[in-house]
């Protein structure tokens, strides 16, 4: 089976050296709504969202994080798009201000989390023909595996810099250790003795001086904020990997069900998930897939006002905006 693979140029400034803050375009409709707060999900869930709601929708558009982010992530995309769409983000449960059950009432799988997505747009009402799914990281196979058991849950979904099959070798060393025991007990003690190391530079590791971007404060506080509690941030990722491979292993031998249009995007410098495993994905499944040669393993922080041209694309829309 063939597969479509574009190799998105590198921008002048990238191609430069740049290490200019990304900027994304600012809306040229009137002021949306927006509200942040908190929303029930199901007896065990509160999630912390954030919604923009225009005056008049082209769209649906929902941004699901991965780690160490929260839903702060998006928020520089979601106000570019914001006179345009209903945008909405949450936090995933054990991140940011989101709800932080014990384990033995919340597995952070990837399949609790698909449910806990499922809910999310049952109670806010959302119409899956006018939703945009975009997801990375840990937010990506819940994605899918939504999908699978919800055909209609989205009109598409836009997934990248993920691990959708049991492919180790695709995997940053630290992340292959938290997929069994007993070194998955030694990276979870690291990570939350690391905190402070992993918050400085998760969003930069292996890149060089002059590839560094600058991230909001708004964010990066938030992050720091998020990262603790009864359950750490490092806790709930550690519980995500400790059924990952179970529900890696249930998508790829049901994934020729999806009847949702799939797009992935990847960072060609991702070191943490790399490119072979987007790849591969959309060699088996005949989907699109957009190679970002000059981006890591966090293109949407990284170049946003991409990954807003992405979503105006998925929507028919053309866009003349700069692709910083």
């Amino acid at each position: 089976m063939t597969r479509p693979v574009t190799k998105t140029p590198a921008s002048p400034a990238a191609a430069a050296g740049s290490s200019t803050c990304p900027t994304v375009p600012a809306p040229s409709s009137p002021e949306p709504t927006v509200d942040v707060g908190d929303v029930q999900v199901n007896a065990d869930i509160t999630l912390r969202r954030m919604v923009y709601r225009p005056a008049r929708s082209k769209g649906i558009v929902l941004f699901l994080h991965g780690f160490p982010e929260t839903m702060y992530a998006w928020k520089p995309i979601a106000e570019s798009l914001s006179s345009d769409y209903e945008v909405h983000a949450f936090d995933w449960p054990g991140y940011g201000q989101s709800s932080r059950p014990r384990a033995d009432r919340f597995s952070y799988a990837p399949t609790d989390y698909a449910r806990v997505l499922r809910d999310y747009i049952r109670t806010s009402g959302i119409d899956g023909s006018r939703l945009l799914i975009y997801a990375t990281d840990i937010g990506a196979l819940p994605a899918l595996l939504a999908a699978l058991e919800q055909p209609d849950i989205a009109r598409e979904i836009i997934v990248g810099d993920f691990a959708p099959f049991n492919r180790p070798q695709y995997m940053y060393e630290s992340l292959q250790g938290l997929k069994s025991k007993p070194s998955s007990d030694i990276v979870r003690a690291a990570m939350n003795r690391n905190r402070d190391e992993i918050l400085a530079n998760t969003f930069f590791r292996g890149m060089e001086d002059d590839e560094r971007y600058t991230l909001p404060e708004e964010f990066m506080d938030d992050v720091a904020k998020g990262w603790d509690g009864d359950l750490t941030a490092a806790d709930a990722f550690f519980h995500y990997y400790a059924c990952f491979t179970r529900d890696q292993d249930y998508f790829e031998a049901n994934m020729a069900r999806l009847q949702v249009p799939v797009k992935v995007v990847w960072g060609g410098k991702d070191i943490y998930i790399k490119k072979e495993m987007g790849i591969e994905y959309a060699d088996r499944n005949g989907v699109n897939i957009s190679i970002l040669p000059e981006l890591g393993h966090f293109p949407h922080l990284q170049a946003p006002a991409r990954t807003a041209n992405e979503v105006r694309a998925s929507f028919g829309e053309a866009s003349d905006r700069a692709t910083k």
